[in-house]
């Protein structure tokens, strides 16, 4: 329903946003590799498989499921799979929200703990996603999960920070954060209801969520303000 341009929210303690800016460019590079035509079987093996990850961890019988093109460890998949992206819109809706946001969850923790931050959140979306489906045989690639972490970190930090939006992709408006990420926050859980819910990983949205809304307490500067606290808005 909204897209985000921009928000109004200026960095307080970092000079720039080198971490927000790396993921960014982490990711890119490895869509770029992804469009020069590394094949679909082995981009799944970096993904995660629900079912392969099960059978990595014994639960399930290796007999169970496929061989994978490239051997790469289960449990790595959950770090490597938030880095590849099934088509550019994937891409360029997850890297919108990181520009957006990231820069000011970055100055709120710093360089170092806001990537523990992001990896840690993708890791836990995954793990939801998995502990959620676990027979799925299906791959599961994108940085929605570490992303929806972000999400929810900007809103606990700064829900009254007015953002500039593309509204039903075209109407230009100025709402607050509260607006914009709640609608985005709300549509993860009702998405979660319905009995068919598609290709989108709406489970590792609500993990990513959960981790971002838990991990900011303990990861923000001491000093930094929940909920914008103190905010003077003009």
């Amino acid at each position: 329903m909204f897209v985000p341009l921009h928000d109004e929210n200026v960095l307080k303690s970092i000079r720039f946003q080198y971490v927000t800016i790396g993921l960014i460019l982490a990711n890119v590079i490895v869509f770029a590799f992804e469009m020069l035509g590394l094949p679909e079987p082995v981009i799944a093996s970096f993904a995660i498989v629900p079912s392969e990850l099960f059978a990595s961890a014994g639960m399930l019988s290796p007999a169970d499921v496929p061989d994978q093109t490239v051997a790469v460890p289960e449990r790595l998949t959950l770090l490597s799979y938030m880095f590849f992206h099934g088509d550019i819109f994937h891409l360029a809706g997850n890297m919108l929200f990181l520009w957006v946001f990231g820069d000011n969850v970055e100055d709120a923790m710093g360089h170092v703990k806001f990537l523990i931050f992001y990896l840690a959140c993708g890791v836990f979306a995954g793990l939801v996603h998995t502990f959620m489906l676990p027979n799925s045989p299906n791959p599961l690639i994108g940085a929605s999960g570490a992303v929806a972490g972000v999400i929810a970190a900007y809103l606990m930090l700064h829900p009254r920070v007015r953002v500039w939006v593309l509204a039903f992709q075209f109407i230009p408006l100025r709402l607050s954060a509260a607006i914009v990420l709640g609608v985005w926050v709300l549509t993860q859980f009702i998405m979660i209801m319905v009995p068919e819910i598609g290709p989108v990983a709406w489970w590792a949205h609500i993990g990513g969520l959960i981790a971002g809304a838990v991990l900011i307490v303990f990861l923000k500067r001491p000093g930094v303000p929940l909920f914008d606290r103190g905010l003077t808005i003009a």
